[in-house]
């Protein structure tokens, strides 16, 4: 299964603004790939158009969400459903800074229907810290039926980057590592590895070029090897 299991809408500010649900599944879908996730920060506001694009395309689609712990560790969160994923969004969103975006600094945040219609505004700044820790978001997540994948571990942002180590709790059987940089395997041990494209830009989402060992090909199987069951 050729996956790219990390990228931004148009919804998070650091993106661009033609990151829309149906320019993402129709640029994944041209690259080859049959699995998608969406992961806008702290929010899941834009997974109901993505399904919708998703599903018109024919790719498998992991609803998510990349939260910034109070550490500032980006954290992925992925879910089953968009439904959840979309209340646990609104959960993480609750404890960002009472912060108000500022498109002309930081970007637009976008809601986009799959005509590539805005049809909200996010006011709040999404790309703060939570003040949540890492054990408290990964529990959310897991409370929730999610997994949880630290992102992008050796780079900024990353686990080991901004904590230098695994800690003893929570346990991630799973990371998202970027092969371009330097990693410490013996750090890493026998976790699964994922590899994304963390694409802010349309031209960046990733090539078929990760194939998945997944042992279903379906959104169970997908969810089964990023929680560490498969």
């Amino acid at each position: 299964m050729f996956v790219d299991l990390h990228m931004h809408s148009c919804l998070s500010p650091c993106a661009d603004d033609d990151m829309t649900p149906a320019n993402i599944c129709g640029m994944a879908y041209i690259k080859g790939l049959q699995a998608i996730a969406v992961t806008d920060h702290n929010t899941g506001r834009n997974l109901p158009y993505v399904k919708e694009a998703a599903d018109h395309y024919g790719l498998i689609f992991m609803p998510g969400m990349e939260i910034t712990t109070k550490e500032e560790v980006h954290l992925l969160g992925y879910f089953k459903d968009v439904e959840t994923a979309v209340e646990v969004g609104e959960i993480f969103s609750s404890h960002l800074p009472p912060m108000k975006n500022k498109p002309d600094f930081f970007g637009n945040q976008l809601v986009m229907n799959t005509d590539d219609e805005v049809v909200a505004v996010e006011d709040r700044l999404l790309i703060g810290a939570t003040d949540l820790d890492l054990e408290e978001c990964t529990k959310i997540i897991r409370e929730h039926g999610g997994a949880a994948v630290p992102a992008h571990i050796n780079r900024g942002h990353g686990l080991l980057t901004n904590l230098g180590l695994f800690p003893a709790e929570p346990e991630f059987p799973v990371v998202e590592v970027r092969n371009e940089l330097d990693l410490n395997d013996k750090l890493i041990g026998d976790r699964k590895r994922l590899q994304s494209s963390d694409a802010h830009h349309l031209g960046d989402i990733m090539e078929a070029v990760f194939d998945l060992p997944t042992d279903r090909f379906s959104l169970g199987g997908l969810f089964d090897y990023v929680s560490g069951k498969a």
